[in-house]
């Protein structure tokens, strides 16, 4: 038996114990960087299941509660149980986009973006939170802009959206402005709050994943911290920046600088106004392949609506024999199903019926995104679960060429200035605070309510924070309220 080589054998006297620290030196840094990795990683497991959970709660309530209370309002109900799960879709997207990213599997888009008009979208969609904090939300175009601009719109839409959600969250008095010049056909779009500002030694740290920086406030603020990091990341593979300037106490100016080109021959915007009701021309036919009758109930009732004919099958094998006896127009079509999958029913179904047959997948494998459409697959089109009903509808009037017929818009009031929330509350509200956040946190509309009331009869001085609070839990927006009693306690 030959003895194993000692690797210090013939080497200088003196080098022996040398070559000990240096090798016990690096095992411990590499002891440290996996302890740090497992720190991370369970960080990271602990923030997403309670990111994932308190909005599932709230579903998970409210679904119990419609089985029990025939009295609940069958719309109250189905906006917060919407608007939780929109939060878990986004956080899910979110931790799907770093995902692509690292494997390097990112598809960029190039869209024509009505710069304008998607500016003012993400503004309106936090004004009503904006005032609910009592904060001044504008908007601030300070060049001429182009009728459109050739940009991922998906991604833009997100970098907007974290940007502005951001300094909403971090601002708790004065306002938040949105402005954007444009020359050059470089797009600088900066978002300046007046709120708690960042601390010079946190600037780079804000954008590392999960990771707030160092101050106490940021720290309480709800959330898994990956917000900037996805909006830096994202930012860079349009070809461009996010930066941060900030003044401590003072504020902040997160700045996205990208060229965002304009078309030489701008295309029509499509004028819809209303929402859609039907659609002009003869009826036409959907199939619906999905082993899930929930999924397939939901596509019959949406589409049915509309006026289209709806047929369904659980697996592969029944969808291939449907789609031969009823020669559907288009089929939405799910990919894992038992037996044959989707992407075999596609071959399939196009070889049996050809072109003219549409066929788009509607699955969760996000990971299996392939567009469609290029001559060479199977399929025209991918939509991703949780289904979007109205892109949905809208992707199946671009593939069957329909004309739609639409309600006359609405046009929503505007809501009332809201009264800033009540301050320097006496010692007595604490425990009635609690009791409205101990109803919010479950999603109990009814229970709110009456601590809210209890709250308002019981200390005169909190008037005011109770008709915010009102007029939020109207509005079903329980994140808002559950913020606007942060700042209430603080």
């Amino acid at each position: 038996m030959t003895a194993a080589a000692d690797p210090f054998d013939g080497a200088p006297l003196g080098a022996e114990p040398a070559a000990h620290a240096r090798a016990l030196a690096e095992l411990r840094r590499a002891r440290e960087s996996a302890e740090a990795a497992n720190e991370a990683k369970t960080r990271y497991l602990v923030a997403v299941s309670h990111e994932i959970r308190s909005p599932l709660n709230v579903i998970y309530g409210y679904a119990q509660l419609l089985e029990r209370d025939e009295s609940l309002s069958g719309a109250e109900a189905g906006t917060i149980i919407r608007r939780s799960a929109e939060h878990v879709t986004n956080l899910v997207e979110g931790l799907l986009e770093i995902s692509r990213i690292e494997s390097g599997v990112l598809t960029i888009r190039q869209d024509l973006v009505d710069l304008r008009a998607l500016l003012q979208h993400v503004v309106d969609m936090f004004r009503m939170q904006a005032s609910a904090k009592g904060l001044t939300l504008t908007l601030d175009v300070r060049d001429r802009l182009p009728e459109q601009v050739k940009a991922d719109e998906k991604r833009l839409r997100q970098i907007l959206i974290n940007l502005v959600s951001n300094a909403i969250k971090y601002t708790p008095a004065g306002q938040v402005t949105l402005a954007v010049g444009y020359r050059s056909q470089v797009a600088d779009i900066a978002v300046i709050d007046t709120g708690i500002g960042i601390p010079p030694e946190d600037l780079e740290r804000v954008f590392e994943p999960f990771d707030r920086g160092s101050l106490a406030a940021a720290q309480r603020q709800p959330g898994i911290g990956l917000g900037l990091a996805i909006t830096r990341v994202l930012a860079r593979v349009l070809g461009g920046d996010v930066a941060v300037t900030s003044t401590p106490g003072a504020g902040s100016t997160f700045r996205f600088r990208a060229m965002l080109p304009s078309p030489a021959t701008p295309a029509r915007a499509s004028g819809r106004r209303g929402r859609i009701i039907g659609y002009e021309g003869p009826r036409r036919t959907v199939l619906v392949i999905d082993d899930d009758p929930a999924q397939r109930h939901i596509l019959r009732a949406l589409l049915g609506g509309l006026g289209f004919v709806v047929h369904a099958a659980a697996d592969g094998t029944d969808g291939i024999a449907r789609a031969a006896e009823v020669a559907p127009d288009i089929v939405l079509l799910d990919i894992q199903m038992p037996g044959l999958n989707g992407w075999q029913v596609a071959e399939r179904l196009r070889a049996a019926h050809g072109a003219a047959l549409r066929i788009v997948m509607v699955s969760a494998d996000a990971h299996a995104f392939r567009a469609g459409g290029d001559g060479r697959s199977s399929h025209d089109a991918f939509v991703t679960k949780p289904v979007e009903l109205d892109r949905l509808v809208a992707l199946v009037g671009t593939q069957l060429g329909l004309c739609w017929e639409e309600a006359e818009p609405v046009t929503p009031a505007a809501p009332p200035a809201p009264a800033p929330p009540g301050a320097g509350l006496p010692p007595e509200a604490a425990p009635l605070l609690a009791c409205v956040r101990e109803f919010a946190e479950v999603g109990h509309v009814r229970g709110v309510e009456r601590a809210i009331e209890d709250l308002a009869g019981a200390i005169p001085a909190a008037g005011a924070l109770a008709a915010v609070l009102r007029r939020q839990l109207g509005d079903f927006d329980l994140r808002a309220l559950l913020g606007t009693l942060d700042d209430a306690t603080r």
